[in-house]
C-alpha cells in the first residue's frame, strides 16, 4: 500500500491555500478521512501554538514535548501525528508554499522555507509568556480576517499578517537555537538538501553532488560543516536512511524491493548500510515501530 496523496483543500476560502483550526476542534471533525492521532503526511507546511495542557507531538519519529507556550513547526511532506493529551487548546494555521509565493518576494519566500527546515533547528519552540502573548495577539489578528471580517481585502490582510508572524518567529530562533539564517553558505546548502532528497535514491555520493552544484567535494564538506556541523556524506546518509524509514513503516514492500528503490542493487548492501546508521536492522526498525498505521496523506 503506497501513500495517498490528497491536496490541500479549505472549505473556508475554497482557493486561499491557508487555514486556521482550532486544535480542539480537530479532534471532533467527523468528516476527516483519517485520524489525527495515527502518522500521517501532509502536503503543506503547519504551525502549532498551544495554549493551555500538555500533550505529545511525533515528527519523523521523534516524539517532542508540548506544554502552553510550545510552538512547532512541521514542513511540508513531514511525517507526523497529535496526541489528545488532557484540557489541550491550541491553533494550527495550515498554508501552502503557493499560498507565500503569490505575494512575497523570493528572498522572502525562501527565509520562509528556512523556518520549516527541521535539519537546520528542532521544529520545536518554547515561547516565553511575553513572547507566547505577541504571537497569540498576531493570530488573534489572523483570526479576526479570517472568520469575522472576511472581505474581499481579508486574504491579502493575512498574507501579511503571516509575513510579520513568520519573521517574529525567526528572531525567536536565531535567539533561542543561535542559527544564522543569514550565515554563509546558507543559500548553497538550501541548494544542496533539495538536490540530495530528489536524488539520494539514484546516487549518495559526494562528489555526483558536486558535479551537480559545479563545485569541488571539498567544497560540499565546507557547506555542510558549516550549517549542519557534518561532513557531506554523514548528511547525504542522513538523508537517504529518513526516506528509507518512511518507506518501511508507510509501505508493505519486501525489503528487497524497498532496498532497490532506495537505490541498493544488493539487499545484503542495504542490510549492513541501515544497520550501520540505525544499530537496528531494516526488520527490526519496521518491527519496532509496527504499531504506527501506514501514513496517509490528507488535508484538514
Amino acid at each position: 500500500m503506497n501513500t495517498k496523496n490528497i491536496k490541500f483543500s479549505n472549505n473556508q476560502y475554497r482557493r486561499s491555500q491557508f487555514d486556521l483550526i482550532r486544535l480542539e476542534e480537530l479532534f471532533l471533525r467527523t468528516e476527516l478521512d483519517h485520524s489525527p492521532v495515527e502518522l500521517h503526511k501532509v502536503e503543506f507546511y503547519v504551525i502549532l501554538i498551544i495554549e493551555q495542557g500538555k500533550t505529545l507531538h511525533t515528527i519523523d519519529f521523534i516524539d517532542y514535548d508540548c506544554k502552553k507556550g510550545t510552538l512547532i513547526t512541521i514542513r511540508k511532506d513531514q511525517i507526523h501525528k497529535f496526541h489528545k493529551g488532557q484540557n489541550v487548546k491550541g491553533s494550527l494555521l495550515l498554508f501552502t508554499d503557493e499560498f507565500l509565493i503569490t505575494y512575497l518576494e523570493d528572498m522572502e519566500v525562501q527565509k520562509t522555507m528556512l523556518l520549516f527546515n527541521e535539519l537546520l533547528h528542532t521544529p520545536k519552540l518554547q515561547l516565553s509568556s511575553k513572547n507566547l502573548k505577541d504571537i497569540l495577539q498576531k493570530v488573534s489578528e489572523i483570526k479576526e480576517e479570517y472568520f469575522s471580517i472576511k472581505d474581499k481585502h481579508s486574504l491579502s490582510i493575512i498574507r501579511s499578517e503571516l509575513h510579520i508572524l513568520i519573521t517574529m518567529l525567526f528572531r525567536l530562533k536565531e535567539k533561542s537555537d543561535s542559527v544564522d539564517f543569514d550565515k554563509k553558505y546558507l543559500t548553497e546548502f538550501i541548494s544542496l538538501q533539495k538536490l540530495i532528497e530528489e536524488n539520494v535514491t539514484q546516487t549518495k555520493a559526494v562528489k555526483d553532488y558536486a558535479k551537480m552544484m559545479g563545485r569541488s567535494s571539498k567544497t560540499l564538506n565546507t557547506i555542510c560543516r558549516s550549517i549542519v556541523h557534518k561532513p557531506a556524506k554523514e548528511f547525504i546518509d542522513e538523508i537517504c536512511t529518513k526516506q528509507i524509514k518512511r518507506l518501511l513503516i508507510n509501505t508493505k514492500l519486501s525489503i528487497k524491493e524497498i532496498a532497490f528503490k532506495s537505490g541498493f542493487e544488493e539487499t545484503t548492501n542495504f542490510f549492513k548500510y541501515f544497520k550501520r546508521q540505525t544499530k537496528v536492522t531494516p526488520e527490526q526498525f519496521r518491527e519496532n515501530n509496527s504499531h504506527f498505521p501506514f501514513l496517509q496523506s490528507i488535508s484538514l
